[in-house]
């Protein structure tokens, strides 16, 4: 799948999402719209592609981006980062917080929900620590579709089954017909909201941690770049960011380091040296 058309859909996937496409991945654009195409009643793909750029309605639009998002997630993925924030970063922020009482963490790219309904059993099963902090869990996506999801905390046996312990299924989900829901007090903890990466963090404010997990492999250098600094600036000096176990800040930006402790936690460099004492 080569030609115009194709060149424009990658150049607009590329500003809405930051997705790069070439034509090495033409199978995978062809699979991820051919479901848009059909509910267009369009022939095809090449149709659809042709439609865009003859200047295609804005829903279009953005069903097609949103289309092409990767949204491969499940419940305490890679394990490590949230044994970290459990046994590592929440005792170091339960003293440095201890005045004000108050913990807020973001998971940017959050997909269908699991990794922060993850980090909000690890808060809850914190016990009496945290018993009357202020806990809020911010969580984003540009895909409101897949926020929808996020926010009906209902899942399917595959999903469940997928990093969640019998202990915790037990724990933090009732049976509902041939699905699973997520604790009410889970579900409370946290805030879905619909937001581009690429679009700065105004409005978010500050956070105490940060999760951007298997998120930045799919950005050119520049956007990896001003993405990390958005990150940096909406990072409290003594928190810390958790990447993908792939990813990297090495020759993108000195405003991270990577932590001696763990593969894929960065902390603020202006703080590295104090905290790995």
């Amino acid at each position: 799948m080569t030609g115009p058309d194709f060149e424009h859909f990658c150049q607009l996937i590329r500003a809405r999402s930051g997705l790069v496409l070439t034509p090495e991945k033409a199978y995978l654009v062809n699979s991820r719209l051919g479901p848009v195409a059909r509910a267009e009643g369009l022939a095809g793909v090449p149709e659809l592609l042709a439609r865009l750029r003859a200047g295609a309605p804005e829903p279009l639009i953005q069903r097609c981006v949103e289309a092409m998002a990767t949204h491969e997630s499940f419940f305490f993925r890679d394990g490590a980062p949230f044994e970290q924030l459990a046994n590592r970063l929440l005792p170091e922020l339960i003293e440095a917080r201890r005045a004000v009482r108050t913990l807020r963490i973001w998971c940017a790219a959050c997909s269908s929900g699991q990794e922060p309904y993850s980090v909000a059993m690890v808060l809850q099963e914190a016990g009496a620590q945290l018993g009357g902090w202020r806990l809020e869990i911010v969580a984003t996506d540009m895909s409101e579709p897949i926020l929808s999801k996020a926010r009906s905390g209902l899942y399917s046996d595959f999903e469940v089954n997928r990093g969640l312990s019998e202990e915790r299924l037990k724990r933090w989900f009732t049976r509902e017909g041939g699905s699973w829901r997520i604790a009410p007090q889970l579900k409370q903890m946290v805030s879905f909201r619909t937001h581009n990466l690429l679009h700065g963090v105004g409005g978010l404010g500050m956070f105490d941690v940060i999760f951007c997990r298997n998120v930045l492999i799919y950005f050119d250098v520049a956007q990896k770049r001003t993405i990390l600094a958005e990150l940096a600036r909406s990072l409290a000096p003594d928190g810390a960011l958790f990447l993908g176990s792939a990813e990297t800040v090495i020759g993108i930006t000195d405003a991270f380091t990577l932590s001696p402790a763990a593969r894929g936690l960065y902390l603020p460099s202006s703080a590295r040296l104090a905290r790995s004492a």
